[in-house]
């Protein structure tokens, strides 16, 4: 249930961030945010960590903000895979949505989730 509501919220975020960066990330719309998502969560299950492992000297020298570099590749990798409907202008754009996207999940399950703990 948690990797469902954490779909979920991710495709809100997806939905808002190209709502107000229309020029540079493009969704073709709710469906395709869902799809985007729920491919990204796949990804993250199983090509982050590899990613990792391979980067993993270059994540200790940057105390772990190399994290955000690996989490923008599996983003643009999702908009290889997406097609059409899902579209980020490049690397830097991808980069931004990613910290844009960690912000916003630290204070959704702050906020959010815990009450649902409680």
């Amino acid at each position: 249930m948690k990797w469902l509501v954490g779909i979920f919220i991710n495709a809100i975020l997806f939905m808002a961030i190209a709502g107000y960066f229309s020029t540079s990330f493009h969704l073709a719309g709710f469906t395709a945010a869902l799809e985007a998502s729920m491919l990204l969560s796949i990804l993250n299950v199983l090509v982050r960590p590899i990613l990792i492992i391979l980067t993993l000297p270059v994540t200790i020298l940057t105390l772990g903000f190399f994290l955000f570099v690996i989490n923008a590749v599996t983003l643009m990798l999702t908009d290889r895979l997406m097609g059409s409907a899902f579209n980020i202008s490049g690397f830097g754009m991808a980069l931004f949505v990613t910290i844009l996207m960690a912000i916003a999940n630290v204070i959704v399950q702050k906020t959010i989730l815990k009450s649902e703990r409680d």
